[in-house]
C-alpha cells in the first residue's frame, strides 16, 4: 500500500510537470514575434531608470551601450539613482553626466537614510520616477549591457499594442565556466515560462533589468504601496498588482535583439545568493497558479531525489520510479530548452544539457528549502530581509 501510495504520487508529479512544458511551449509560439518597422519614428518620451549600489566597475558600460543607442536624444533620459555606494559609483556618475546631458544622477540617502529598515531598490525607483519626465519609465540593472535598438523596440511595441506594462528578455553573456554556461541555459527557459505566461494570462514573472511600465499606470495601481513590506520584489510584485488591475494592460515584448545582457554569477555562493534573494519574494506572490508551478516543481524534484534515495536504501523497485521521473523531466526538459536556445542564437548552450539537468534538480531542491526557512540574505554587502 505504501508503495502505491509513492508511485502514485511520483506519476501524479510527473504529469504535472510534463503538462506544465508542453503549456510553456504552446504559448511561447502562441506570443507574436515582434518585429520593428523600416524607418519607424518613435514619440514616446522614455525614462531610463538605473537603481545602482557599488557599481563602479560595470555603470560605465552600462550607460554607454544605452547612450550610444539608436534612439533619438531629445526623446529619453536616464536617471541613475545611487543606493548609498561605498565606492566611486557616484563620482563616475557625474563624470559620464558631465559629457551627456540626458543623463542625471539621484542620491537615495537624500529621500531615504541608510540606518532605515526599509526595500531601498523600490525607495530608489519610487524617487526617481518622481523625478522622470517620460511618460514610459525602463528599468534595468547597473551591470546590464542593451542593445543598438533596445528603447526602439520597446518604443514601437508600447505605440503599436498599447500595453502599458511591458516584460522583455534578459540573458546572461561571456560565460566563462560549465557553471556558468548552466546559468544561461536555465535562464533562456525562464524566459520562455515568462513570455509564456504573460501570453496565456496563467502566469506574471518579469525581471526588473528589462522592464517598461507607464508613469501613469504605476501611481494608478498606488506604486509599491502593499507590496513594499518585502526588500526585493520591484519587479514581480508590482507586476502581478498591475495585473489584479489591468490583466490586459500586461506584454511580453518577443525579439532577441530587445534583449538586455548581464553576466552570470561566478561562483556557487554568489549563485546561490542571487536565487535565494529572487525566492525570497515568492511568499508574497498571490498569483494561484504562479505559487502553485513553483511549488508542484519544487516537490517534484524532491521527488526525483527520494525515489533514488529509497531504491537504494528500502526497495529497489523504486529504480524504475526514478528512472521514469528522470527520463520525463529531461526530455521535456530538452524539447523546450532546444526551441528556447534556438530563439536566442544560443544552441551552443544545449551542449552540457545532461550535467545541466543534475544542476537544475540540485538547485531547485536546495533554494527552494532555504527559502522557506532563511528569511535574509546578504546583497552589495548589506543585509536585508
Amino acid at each position: 500500500m505504501f508503495n502505491t501510495i509513492l508511485w502514485a504520487i511520483a506519476l501524479l508529479l510527473t504529469c504535472l510537470y510534463i503538462a506544465f512544458i508542453f503549456l510553456y511551449i504552446k504559448w511561447w509560439h502562441k506570443l507574436s514575434f515582434f518585429k520593428n518597422t523600416e524607418g519607424y519614428q518613435p514619440s514616446t518620451f522614455i525614462s531610463v531608470l538605473i537603481p545602482a549600489r557599488n557599481e563602479q566597475d560595470n555603470i560605465g558600460l552600462c550607460l554607454d551601450t544605452i547612450v550610444k543607442g539608436h534612439y533619438p536624444k531629445p526623446l529619453f533620459e536616464i536617471i541613475v539613482i545611487d543606493d548609498h555606494s561605498d565606492d566611486a559609483t557616484p563620482q563616475y556618475v557625474r563624470n559620464f553626466a558631465a559629457k551627456n546631458p540626458n543623463i542625471r544622477l539621484i542620491e537615495l540617502k537624500n529621500y531615504v537614510k541608510l540606518s532605515e529598515n526599509q526595500p531601498f531598490k523600490k525607495r530608489a525607483i519610487e524617487a526617481a520616477i518622481g523625478e522622470a519626465r517620460g511618460e514610459l519609465i525602463v528599468t534595468t540593472d547597473a551591470d546590464c549591457l542593451s542593445q543598438p535598438d533596445w528603447l526602439n523596440f520597446i518604443a514601437e511595441f508600447y505605440e503599436k499594442t498599447g500595453k502599458q506594462f511591458i516584460a522583455a528578455p534578459v540573458n546572461f553573456y561571456q560565460e566563462r565556466s560549465l557553471f556558468e554556461r548552466f546559468q544561461s541555459l536555465d535562464y533562456i527557459g525562464m524566459m520562455g515560462i515568462t513570455g509564456a505566461g504573460v501570453e496565456g494570462q496563467f502566469t506574471n514573472m518579469c525581471n526588473g533589468a528589462n522592464l517598461a511600465y507607464t508613469k501613469k499606470i504605476f501611481y494608478e495601481v498606488g506604486g509599491f504601496k502593499g507590496i513594499d513590506h518585502v526588500a526585493s520584489g520591484d519587479d514581480m510584485l508590482l507586476m502581478q498588482k498591475i495585473a489584479r488591475f489591468y490583466p490586459y494592460a500586461l506584454g511580453f515584448l518577443k525579439n532577441p535583439e530587445a534583449t538586455v545582457f548581464t553576466k552570470a554569477k561566478p561562483t556557487l555562493s554568489e549563485f546561490l545568493s542571487q536565487r535565494l534573494r529572487w525566492a525570497s519574494k515568492s511568499s508574497s506572490y498571490t498569483e494561484f497558479f504562479t505559487v502553485f508551478q513553483l511549488a508542484s516543481v519544487f516537490v517534484f524534484c524532491w521527488s526525483i531525489f527520494i525515489n533514488f534515495c529509497l531504491s537504494i536504501f528500502y526497495d529497489q523497485v523504486f529504480i524504475v520510479v526514478f528512472i521514469l521521473q528522470l527520463g520525463a523531466k529531461t526530455g521535456a526538459d530538452y524539447i523546450f530548452l532546444n526551441q528556447m536556445s534556438r530563439f536566442f542564437k544560443r544552441s551552443d548552450l544545449m551542449r552540457p544539457f545532461l550535467l545541466s539537468q543534475l544542476l537544475h534538480i540540485s538547485y531547485i531542491m536546495v533554494v527552494g528549502a532555504l527559502a522557506n526557512v532563511k528569511k535574509t540574505y546578504t546583497w552589495k554587502g548589506r543585509k536585508v530581509s
